[in-house]
């Protein structure tokens, strides 16, 4: 069974090894000790915990995209015609192709908090250290 230290669900979360410690201490996410002494959290646990933690949208909305990114935009290149959105979520880049009309009357600039909703019917999986793909959907 996968097991996570701390540090590793914290960054996989998306918040600090403190945090998770805390959830662990307050009994919110289960931990089981290792042979050093060491707390470890089995990947199943970390994947029911995490999922419990994706909230809705919360605006009242509904949409069929399931992909939210949530996190601030850090540069926009306005041409002509188009502009390239780039939106920090967390660890992630994301970045947007559209036309420059919807990322001015979005009012798209740096600093500006925005959510990156992606819909895709590709989507490749990969396991971290190995070269090749591991799946595709």
């Amino acid at each position: 069974m996968t097991t996570f230290r701390i540090s590793e669900a914290a960054a996989l979360l998306g918040v600090s090894s403190d945090t998770v410690r805390r959830w662990v201490d307050a009994g919110r996410l289960s931990a089981a000790r290792d042979e050093h002494g060491h707390r470890r959290i089995g990947g199943a646990d970390l994947a029911a915990f995490a999922r419990a933690q994706v909230g809705e949208s919360g605006d009242g909305g509904r949409s069929s995209a399931r992909n939210r990114f949530r996190g601030i935009v850090t540069e926009v290149i306005r041409d002509a015609v188009m502009a390239q959105v780039e939106i920090a979520a967390g660890p992630f880049r994301v970045v947007s192709l559209m036309s420059r009309q919807a990322a001015d009357e979005l009012g798209l600039e740096a600093g500006v908090v925005a959510v990156a909703v992606i819909k895709s019917t590709n989507v490749v999986v990969e396991i971290p250290g190995h070269e090749r793909v591991a799946g595709q959907v």
